[in-house]
């Protein structure tokens, strides 16, 4: 996501340089490294999995491709250049890149989120409602269109705003920020904003539809399900459910400290030149990273047969 600045601020912000002995460097190196080859390699067998075969074309697993692809698109696109420009302090990639650097990250977050959500009111309607008609493939398919447009929207602000400026002095930096308007000195309302529609609403609808959910799965049976395999699909069901609370779960907990990080040193600004503030930023901006890699882990740790697409399918 991205770190957005006011060119008046720009100097102030970014005078003093936090060097890294390389050892330091090294490792981080290693650790976003490894993100990025897990997350892109784990994603893009899911999605091979989703579209080579047609009896996993269903509305849980549509969701779960758009949640891949959103996963192994950031993790490509965007965790080596994080490291790079957070380690360096400095923006080797030119000002098209910089635009598409600001605004990819919470387009992505964005797609990732609401199409968990998507997966949760799906099954909310399959398990509570399984009487009523269930989304087809294509308004699936404009489901997923309408979440990628609106998160479009919503990060445009950073790409329309977004530059490149050379900074001079002693060293001679190119820099990648978010030249807010005149009229948005304080960028931190925006911040606040993007927060709650990409990360507080929707982990509250999710923990709505999921504790109903869970309390018909776990504390009673299931309305309209009177199938000679009842018990059978009451576990592939759970199955699916506990996998997508897990996923959230994770989700969540590896993006709150990121979110937190520019709560705090948006209302405290000094934080900023604090001596440790680079190691804690870098730290955070992996844990937020790493989140891309963790949902193949999971799918296939649940489940005995790969990605969990087959327990998805009985579950519909």
């Amino acid at each position: 996501m991205a770190t957005a600045h006011n060119g008046s601020n720009l100097t102030s912000n970014y005078t003093s340089k936090f060097v890294q002995p390389p050892w330091r460097v090294a490792l981080w190196s290693i650790a976003y490294s490894s993100v990025l080859a897990v997350a892109v390699f784990g994603n893009l067998i899911v999605m091979w999995i989703i579209l080579a075969h047609k009896r996993m074309r269903t509305v849980t697993n549509y969701f779960l491709l758009n949640l891949a692809f959103s996963d192994a698109s950031m993790a490509a696109f965007n965790t080596l250049i994080n490291f790079i420009y957070a380690a360096h302090g400095e923006w080797y990639f030119g000002e098209a890149y910089c635009k598409f650097h600001n605004f990819f990250p919470v387009t992505s977050v964005f797609a990732s989120i609401y199409s968990m959500s998507a997966i949760a009111v799906d099954r909310y309607m399959a398990i509570i409602h399984p009487l009523k008609p269930r989304l087809s493939a294509k308004a699936t398919t404009g489901v997923i269109v309408c979440i990628w447009s609106l998160a479009v929207v919503l990060a445009f602000p950073l790409c329309y705003f977004s530059t490149v400026r050379t900074l001079s002095g002693p060293r001679s930096r190119t820099l990648c920020y978010v030249a807010w308007p005149n009229m948005a000195d304080d960028p931190f309302m925006y911040h606040i904003i993007v927060t709650v529609l990409i990360y507080v609403l929707p982990l509250v609808v999710m923990g709505i539809t999921y504790t109903i959910v869970g309390v018909t799965l776990w504390g009673g049976e299931i309305p309209g399900d009177s199938c000679d395999n009842y018990h059978g699909q009451l576990q592939a069901k759970r199955k699916v459910v506990k996998m997508m609370i897990i996923v959230v779960v994770t989700f969540a907990l590896c993006w709150l400290p990121y979110h937190v990080y520019f709560i705090v040193t948006g209302l405290n600004k000094h934080l900023n030149k604090w001596k440790y503030i680079q190691q804690v930023y870098l730290s955070v901006l992996w844990l937020a990273m790493s989140s891309t890699m963790y949902n193949p882990i999971i799918y296939c740790c649940l489940n005995s047969r790969v990605c969990s697409v087959d327990c998805a399918q009985r579950a519909q």
